[in-house]
């Protein structure tokens, strides 16, 4: 990715993640995401998507799962050490696939509790509400509803927005399109969009719908079998012929494996 040092917020070089000290899931995975910008990583099931991610807010612990080799860095600090709640305090916030709100409590308290490392005073935190209301409406509306007799997409929604309550300078957004109605989907992305030209909130996600991601992501890495098998601008993705084929629905054939196809050039990583 050809972007200045300056301006790389994250850098993941030459990672390897080990579960439960023996199962390999990441093997060697580089990446780099700029400041303001949004990277989609895009892949099937179990391609490492989700690993990466925990790999990021080291998430990792409670999975049983290690970083073993390679580094990452944020703003040039090396961050594998740190906890979740340091990395919280830099800015970087997950929300996990599967949306994980709080059933029993309501929208507005589940949005409050991403304020609680807040410590600017209870009218910053009111605005960030407001303006998280502004982003998601229905949120406002069903504000006093308990999480647990709210709608799929409204509870993603409340999710993305307590991420937002606590001031992130990147959101790592695991899945956010599983398991909801196509226009939903596309709410959903529209407001990552939105947030992200507006409040200049950088977003690493990973999504299975490489259709959706790339429509409004800036770069992509694909990831398959734990290895980032090709990586480009979004639209240059979007165009290639293997990635219509294996990602897209676009096209046949009898391939296995998006490592066979003719373009596919793997590009060794070395560590400094």
């Amino acid at each position: 990715m050809s972007t200045s040092p300056s301006s790389i917020l994250l850098n993941v070089n030459g990672i390897e993640v080990i579960y439960n000290h023996v199962i390999l899931v990441l093997k060697g995975v580089s990446l780099q995401v700029p400041e303001g910008g949004i990277v989609a990583l895009l892949g099937g099931n179990g391609a490492g998507k989700t690993t990466t991610l925990r790999a990021v807010s080291n998430l990792l612990a409670g999975e049983r799962g290690a970083v073993t080799k390679g580094s990452i860095e944020l703003r040039g600090e090396r961050i594998e050490a740190l906890s979740t709640s340091e990395m919280v305090n830099r800015g970087v916030i997950q929300v996990m696939e599967g949306r994980h709100c709080f059933a029993h409590l309501t929208i507005e308290e589940n949005l409050m509790t991403g304020a609680y490392t807040r410590r600017d005073g209870k009218a910053a935190v009111a605005q960030t509400l407001e303006k998280v209301y502004n982003y998601f409406p229905r949120l406002k509306t069903r504000r006093s509803s308990q999480a647990a007799y709210t709608s799929g997409g409204e509870q993603q929604m409340c999710a993305i927005g307590r991420a937002l309550m606590a001031n992130p300078k990147m959101v790592l957004l695991d899945e956010p399109s599983m398991g909801l109605a196509p226009q939903i989907v596309q709410e959903v992305f529209e407001i990552v969009k939105d947030l992200n030209t507006r409040e200049g909130v950088t977003f690493l996600l990973a999504e299975q719908n490489t259709s959706m991601a790339l429509r409004y992501a800036d770069y992509g890495y694909i990831l398959e079998n734990g290895r980032i098998v090709m990586d480009g601008a979004a639209s240059a993705l979007a165009d290639n012929e293997d990635v219509k084929e294996f990602y897209l629905g676009v096209g046949g054939g009898d391939r296995k494996s998006f490592r066979d196809v003719k373009s596919y050039k793997r590009r060794k990583r070395w560590l400094a």
